[in-house]
């Protein structure tokens, strides 16, 4: 009997799926338990199981299109088993070519009407027989569709991403794609000429007349960018933000790092890593910042679950280093560097990334020293970084150059007052600038 397979709920904030990738076509048997296809939630790309034995009839949703939670996105059935009753009951998909991720500098679709003349019009691109959604195109001025991430390990790897035929939607060059060259598994550019990309050339870009509006390009969100949106709009509106900023001297934190390396160079001890120690161990000092603000209720909770910030292709997520406040800073460390290897390969489970207390995001490694992060609720702060740097400082009358750090702390009024928020501030800057503290 011929079996619908819905778009399954794979976290617990999912509301619909992007299909990333079928790993069975349509003919081909299927066991119950076996991955069917791998789904794009709002934070992780998960396999999703088929739930039946039979043969995979029809596939109702491409690569690279969305659907939301419980729509029916394939049958499976028996091999001449008629389904056309079934197929009929799928609803309307919105058209793959609405839903490509990034196009060609102003093919003709995409051109605004203001767009004068002596702009050219890339061709349509053609469609595909496979069914799946056009791949676009490149003409002269055109650009490679890659991900941030396929980017920089195409770079590491030295590969030209021109030789490269993108699987992911629209062309899109992605992860598994430099994985695959690098392997000696991807096939050319040259196996699939319509797919083929070169990048923008200086000066090739589409030519506007003077006050003329620029041509563009539209790109759907990602279902992580999506449910970033959602959820932090609920939380600077509804929650009253107050920010407050502290200044922090770093050369004793730093000298502990690089003798803890010198000692243990596995480790690769980083100075985040101390700040995830520094404070969990603050927290259990201030447990009313170790807080969430419910309905009737304000949370207060018995461990510091802390969560890092960890920018990922399309987005970012922070995976939780659980009880942070009883784990060394080498448990800290190891587990850090393991949760965000897999964040990055968007391979956490939902609880690793779910249920943070109290998170750190820190931009200094991109030289930034100062900014405000939005609180992820239902927490009640959220730690901002900024860059660790040299500066002229007086100390008993003198001036020294001090490594020195900006941190501001986001936080939700309704559960912690300023005096509260500049009380831990103050333990944490303290222990921060004495780190031998953790161990008494």
């Amino acid at each position: 009997m011929a079996t619908q397979v819905i778009m399954p709920k794979l976290s617990p904030t999912m509301e619909e799926g992007q299909l990333s990738r079928w790993l069975k076509k349509e003919g081909d048997q299927v066991s119950m338990g076996e991955p069917l296809a791998e789904i794009d939630t709002d934070k992780a790309t998960m396999e999703m199981q088929a739930l039946t034995n039979g043969v995979l009839r029809k596939i109702l949703i491409q690569e690279g299109e969305s659907a939301p939670l419980g729509q029916m996105i394939a049958i499976i059935g028996e091999p001449d088993e008629d389904i056309s009753a079934l197929a009929n009951q799928a609803p309307a998909v919105k058209p793959a070519a609405a839903a490509a991720p990034e196009q060609p500098p102003a093919p003709a679709a995409e051109q605004p009407k203001e767009t004068p003349p002596e702009a050219p019009a890339a061709p349509a691109p053609p469609a595909q027989g496979n069914g799946q959604q056009p791949a676009p195109k490149a003409e002269a001025g055109g650009r490679l569709i890659v991900s941030p991430l396929a980017a920089r390990m195409a770079a590491e790897a030295g590969v030209d991403l021109r030789s490269i035929t993108g699987s992911g939607p629209g062309g899109r060059i992605i992860k598994r794609d430099v994985e695959g060259l690098i392997s000696g598994g991807a096939k050319s550019a040259d196996a699939s000429p319509q797919r083929q990309l070169r990048a923008v050339e200086p000066g090739a870009r589409p030519q506007v007349a003077p006050g003329q509006p620029s041509t563009y390009h539209d790109e759907p969100a990602s279902e992580m960018r999506r449910t970033i949106a959602r959820r932090l709009v609920t939380s600077l509106g509804p929650i009253p933000h107050f920010f407050l900023t502290v200044e922090i001297e770093m050369d004793r934190a730093a000298e502990m790092r690089a003798g803890i390396n010198a000692i243990d160079p596995e480790l690769k001890l980083s100075i985040n890593d101390i700040l995830i120690k520094v404070a969990a161990a603050a927290l259990v000092q201030h447990p009313q910042v170790n807080a969430s603000f419910q309905d009737k209720s304000v949370r207060y909770y018995d461990h510091a679950d802390i969560g890092v910030a960890v920018a990922i292709e399309d987005g970012l997520i922070t995976p939780i280093i659980r009880a942070a406040d009883q784990k060394l800073l080498s448990q800290i460390a190891t587990e850090v560097r393991d949760l965000a290897d897999r964040a990055r390969n968007r391979k956490l489970k939902p609880e690793e990334y779910m249920g943070a207390t109290f998170s750190i995001s820190n931009l200094g490694m991109f030289g930034i020293d100062e900014f405000t992060a939005v609180i992820n609720p239902p927490e009640g702060a959220i730690l901002a970084v900024g860059a660790m740097a040299p500066k002229p400082v007086v100390r008993d009358n003198q001036v020294v150059v001090r490594q020195m750090m900006h941190v501001t702390m986001s936080c939700d009024h309704r559960v912690i007052d300023g005096a509260t928020g500049a009380k831990f501030l103050q333990t944490f800057k303290k222990i921060l600038e004495n780190p031998l503290l953790l161990v008494v």
